[in-house]
């Protein structure tokens, strides 16, 4: 009989969450119409998921991330200098179809605030910092999107952008699990109990991660068919994107002096967008039909397939002077 620990799974998180894709692509098959009332459950996952991953990081650090003006430095110049750069760059490759280009600067200009935090601990980066960090990139976005998509692609573009699914998505998946985090961990530090539910959530962050995984490609698999032929030139867009940002935000990183904590979450915040955040967005946009959320769901495969290559190849990229003298 094999006993499952808590180093095991995470030994073997990788097999864990490639199965939860294959389980959640079968569901699509098999579920067809049913799959969309899923997307219902993308957000409760994802919420769960970021409380458990929120208990793994202590809240009185929280302070001092905020504090540590290079990386919210870094931070700002990647995601909005760097990514707009590589993007304008990037769209030139796409067809003549302002929907088309619409839905993936709606994606790729908006840095993650949510599972971002779950893949740079993960990725054995400084979570602490992602985390302080979340307010200053939801804000940054909110006020930076709509002038890039007046300067990219007109000012009609731009005045698609609502407020909404930003102020709702930073509410339950960051401030609310962040509370419930928080009072878990004052709990924990007074009573046994708590001490107990504590330790028993460190068993949850690589499940929970394979649920969000099964959920997510089995409720937005289906929305990609109708629009496939616009779909496939999004494809070698987004990939390109996830390998070229990591290695920029390296060598920002490496120009600015961070460390290696802070160095790889500044990786994966830089590969890591803001999907499933912009989804409710993307489906509310007049006249979208099919086509602008099934690209910015494309860019959610892409980048979930992209992030399980992060957790291995980011702590590769960015070294220790130890890790380096191994080689």
């Amino acid at each position: 009989m094999i006993r499952v620990s808590k180093s095991m799974l995470e030994k073997h998180q990788v097999a864990i969450y490639f199965t939860a894709v294959f389980a959640g692509l079968l569901v699509a098959t098999v579920a067809d119409r049913s799959s969309a009332a899923l997307e219902t459950w993308i957000n409760p996952a994802l919420a769960a998921l970021l409380y458990v991953t929120f208990l793994q990081v202590p809240m009185t650090s929280l302070r001092q991330a905020l504090t540590h003006g290079r990386f919210l430095s870094a931070l700002l110049i990647v995601n909005f200098v760097a990514v707009p750069l590589v993007v304008l760059g990037l769209i030139q490759f796409l067809p003549d179809n302002p929907a088309l280009q619409f839905a993936v600067l709606l994606v790729l200009l908006t840095p993650c605030i949510d599972y971002v935090v779950v893949f740079t601990h993960l990725g054995r980066g400084d979570a602490k910092l992602i985390l302080a960090a979340t307010p200053v990139l939801l804000i940054a976005q909110m006020l930076l999107l709509p002038i890039y998509l007046g300067l990219f692609l007109g000012a009609d573009a731009a005045g698609l952008v609502q407020a909404r699914p930003f102020l709702n998505a930073f509410f339950w998946l960051i401030a609310v699990p962040l509370v419930l985090a928080w009072l878990t961990q004052y709990w924990a530090a007074r009573r046994e109990l708590g001490k107990q539910v504590e330790g028993a959530m460190g068993w949850l962050p690589v499940p929970l991660m394979a649920l969000v995984l099964l959920i997510v490609f089995a409720a937005v698999a289906p929305q990609i068919g109708a629009a496939s032929t616009d779909v496939a030139w999004t494809v070698p867009i987004y990939v390109a994107f996830a390998i070229a940002m990591p290695l920029v935000a390296y060598a920002v990183g490496k120009l600015l002096g961070l460390d290696v904590g802070a160095g790889r979450a500044l990786a994966f915040s830089a590969g890591t967008r803001n999907s499933l955040v912009v989804l409710p967005l993307a489906f509310a946009v007049p006249g979208g039909g099919a086509l602008i959320p099934a690209v910015v769901v494309t860019q959610t495969l892409v980048e979930l397939v992209s992030e399980l290559v992060y957790v291995r190849w980011i702590p590769r990229l960015v070294k220790t002077a130890t890790e380096r003298e191994t080689l």
